[in-house]
C-alpha cells in the first residue's frame, strides 16, 4: 500500500493532468474519446 504521501503526490499529479486536458472546452471533451477516457482514468486515481 502507497504511503498517504505518495498517495497525495498521485492525487496531485491527476489534478493537474485533468486541468491540462479540460481547458480545451467542453466540446472537446464531448466529442473526443481519447480526453475523455483520459480523465476518468484520472478521477478513479482521485477515489
Amino acid at each position: 500500500m502507497n504511503r498517504p504521501r505518495d498517495r497525495v503526490i498521485d492525487m496531485v499529479d491527476a489534478i493537474e493532468q485533468i486541468e491540462r486536458y479540460t481547458d480545451r472546452g467542453r466540446s472537446s471533451f464531448q466529442f473526443e474519446e481519447l480526453i475523455r477516457v483520459w480523465v476518468v482514468h484520472h478521477l478513479q486515481i482521485l477515489m
